[in-house]
């Protein structure tokens, strides 16, 4: 490195003295050949300064001119510009490199952080995404369920709505059964004594009393059975004297026609309830009575009607029976889950609460809890007395 140095500088001052002597474009472009070694050689801008302020220095002798010293160094300075050249181009290269590098760092480090925040906005959007997928994916699963449901609940409608028709039919069938069989008959029965007795009318008296009395028997018989058809349609007492005395009514009827004894216990209060609610209390104490003596073999039923939580009425009827299976209800093999169905229907048409407690081998209990905000005009008139009252039927 030294002696490339050495020799440039040689070159230097040779070529210098030229170019002071006889300043030439020829002599220019050696200064600029001197420029380009010395770049390849590893010399900077101020060595060869340096290189430049020595080789002037032996030029220059104190004896001589001003004039001359002037232009000299002028000469000398046109060589040095123009051999430092090759240099200051390949730094005027670096620089401008550098700043292209650094405005090119910089663009990278923009869109690096623009990527950054893409890749954060695209990671988010994929959360949301599987978010949506999934609430999706739920949604489907819970419309699957609900359409599921919609289409057992709807096969259960159609079977409730076979099973409550052939009921109606049933019912209708056994009215027309009993109209048919007892009452058309006792009616035919009666027109033909009434017959009897008008081509009788001449003979002994004291039979043809005896037989008025026969036929007067059976005209109360076929009072009776229509006065009874009325009372299982709807019992007028219900609304001429209120659940009460209708309940006691139907208990009196029902243990002559059973032989299951039946107590009743029931607050007056009740009497204050609307004329719906006293009739659904009603329909599920003749339907519940209904089930205990058709499947339950039971000896003795309670029913209790008492205030129940302040704003609550509970109706409670409980029988010693052999009980059921109350899971799985509705079931065709549950011919009394009709029924059921339709004391659930009544309660819960008020805002009330039906429950059934019951299992094989054990006693059957059914619940009923309606709300007594609404009340009865008529019972308003009727029960004076909100006080807790026992009765027993038996």
């Amino acid at each position: 490195m030294q002696s490339n140095q050495t020799e440039l500088a040689r070159r230097y001052l040779a070529m210098l003295k030229r170019h002071i002597k006889n300043s030439s474009a020829l002599s220019l472009k050696s200064a600029r050949r001197l420029g380009t070694q010395a770049l390849k050689i590893g010399i900077e801008t101020l060595d060869l300064a340096r290189i430049h302020e020595e080789s002037l220095l032996s030029i220059h002798a104190p004896d001589e001119t001003a004039s001359f010293n002037h232009d000299v160094i002028r000469r000398a300075a046109d060589f040095f510009a123009e051999a430092i050249t090759p240099i200051e181009a390949t730094h005027r290269g670096a620089l401008d490199g550098n700043a292209r590098l650094k405005a090119m760092v910089e663009e990278l480090r923009q869109r690096t952080l623009s990527l950054a925040a893409s890749n954060q906005e695209l990671k988010e959007e994929i959360v949301q995404r599987k978010a949506v997928e999934i609430s999706l994916r739920q949604s489907e699963i819970t419309t699957s369920e609900m359409l599921s449901k919609s289409r057992q609940m709807q096969e259960e409608l159609r079977s409730l709505s076979r099973e409550l028709l052939s009921a109606q039919e049933a019912e209708r069938r056994k009215i027309s059964r009993e109209l048919h069989d007892v009452i058309a008959q006792t009616l035919a029965g009666i027109n033909i004594r009434l017959a009897q007795l008008k081509t009788e009318a001449s003979s002994n008296s004291k039979d043809f009393t005896k037989k008025i009395a026969v036929t007067q028997q059976q005209i109360q018989k076929s009072v009776e059975i229509v006065h009874r058809f009325a009372r299982d349609l709807r019992p007028s007492v219900l609304d001429d004297l209120g659940l009460i005395p209708a309940l006691q009514t139907y208990l009196s009827s029902f243990i002559e026609d059973t032989g299951i004894r039946v107590t009743l216990q029931a607050n007056s209060t009740i009497e204050k309830l609307s004329s719906t609610s006293r009739t659904t209390l009603f329909r599920v104490a003749q339907e519940s009575l209904t089930n205990v003596a058709k499947h339950s073999k039971a000896s003795h039923a309670k029913i209790s009607i008492q205030t129940h939580d302040k704003s609550m009425i509970r109706m409670e009827i409980r029988d010693n029976g052999h009980g059921f299976e109350v899971a799985g209800i509705p079931s065709k093999k549950h011919r009394q889950c009709l029924g059921l169905i339709g004391m659930r229907e009544r309660v819960e048409m008020l805002g009330g609460h039906f429950c059934v407690e019951s299992a094989p081998g054990r006693a059957t209990t059914i619940r009923v809890d309606i709300p007594q905000h609404s009340y009865g005009a008529h019972s308003r008139h009727t029960i004076n007395s909100a006080s807790e009252s026992t009765l027993h039927c038996s």
